[in-house]
C-alpha cells in the first residue's frame, strides 16, 4: 500500500517521527496537530521527499475533525492509513487528589479524539475495501501503576476499541493495530508535568528509554506487512523496563 497517511499529533514525538519515516517512501502525508507553526516547519523539511498537507486541528473538537476530513483537497482525500497518535497524560496524583480538569482533558483527547478520527475515515476505507487504522495505546492500558488512574483507563479503552473495530471490520480488508509503547523519551513527560523539564528528565534518569524513532519503525512495519496480515497489537518496552512485583502494604 502506498497511499495517503494521516497522522494526528504530528508536531512532535511519535507523530513527527512517523511523518519522517513515511516521507522516506514519498507517501502523501496529512499532518494534523494544534501547533500549526511546528507543522509548517515539518512540512518544509519533508517537502523534497513527499507531498504534505497540514491541518491545524484539535482532535477533541468533533465538528472540526469531521469538517477537516470531509474537505481534504483531492490529492489527499483517499486516506489509506490513519495513525491515531494524538494523546497525552496529565499528572501523577492519586485519584482522591487528582484534578478533574486533567481527567477530562485525557478522556476528551485520548478517547473522544481518537474515536472522532477513526469514525471520520472508516466509511471511505470500507467503501474502498482497504485501509489501516493504527491506534496509539500504551502498556498503561494493560498494567496499572500508582497515579495512572484515568490515563491508564483511557489506554485500556484504546485497546478494547481496537479489538472491537477488528470485529466490526470482519470481511473487509481494513486492518487495525494497537501499538502499546512503554517508557519512551518524547515530550510526553514534559506535558504530564506541565512543562517542568527537570521533573520530566528524572523519569528517564540512568535509563535507555524507547525513542520516537523506535516506535515509528514499528508502526511502519505493521503497516507494510502484506495485506492479508493484521498485526493486532504490539506491546513494546525498553530493555531497561519490565513488570514489577505486586505491591503489598504491611500494617505495622
Amino acid at each position: 500500500m502506498d497511499g495517503t497517511v494521516l497522522i494526528t499529533g504530528a508536531s512532535s514525538g511519535f507523530g513527527k517521527a512517523c511523518a519522517e519515516k513515511f516521507a522516506e517512501e514519498g507517501r502523501p502525508l496529512i499532518l494534523a496537530a494544534r501547533r500549526l507553526d511546528r507543522l509548517e516547519q515539518l512540512k518544509s523539511e519533508l517537502a523534497a521527499k513527499a507531498p504534505v498537507h497540514v491541518l491545524a486541528l484539535d482532535v477533541r473538537d468533533r465538528t472540526a475533525v469531521e469538517q477537516a476530513i470531509s474537505s481534504l483537497p483531492e490529492p489527499f482525500a483517499g486516506i489509506d492509513v490513519l495513525i491515531n497518535n494524538a494523546g497525552l497524560a496529565r499528572g501523577l496524583e492519586p485519584s482522591h487528589k487528582a484534578d478533574l480538569d486533567d481527567w477530562e482533558t485525557m478522556i476528551d483527547t485520548n478517547i473522544k479524539g481518537l474515536i472522532y478520527c477513526a469514525r471520520s475515515v472508516l466509511p471511505q476505507m470500507v467503501a474502498r475495501n482497504q485501509g489501516h487504522i493504527v491506534n496509539l495505546g500504551s502498556i498503561a492500558g494493560d498494567w496499572p501503576y500508582p497515579g495512572g488512574n484515568v490515563y491508564s483507563a483511557t489506554k485500556a479503552f484504546v485497546m478494547q476499541f481496537s479489538r472491537n473495530l477488528r470485529c466490526d471490520l470482519a470481511g473487509t480488508r481494513v486492518r487495525v493495530t494497537n501499538i502499546e509503547p512503554g517508557l519512551s523519551e518524547t515530550e510526553f513527560s514534559v506535558v504530564r508535568f506541565e512543562g517542568d523539564a527537570d521533573k520530566a528528565a528524572s523519569v528517564y534518569k540512568n535509563t535507555e528509554p524507547l525513542t520516537a524513532e523506535d516506535i515509528a519503525d514499528i508502526i511502519h512495519w505493521v503497516v507494510s506487512v502484506p495485506g492479508h496480515v493484521n498485526i493486532n497489537r504490539v506491546e513494546v518496552m525498553a530493555t531497561f523496563q519490565t513488570w514489577a512485583p505486586f505491591a503489598i502494604h504491611r500494617e505495622e
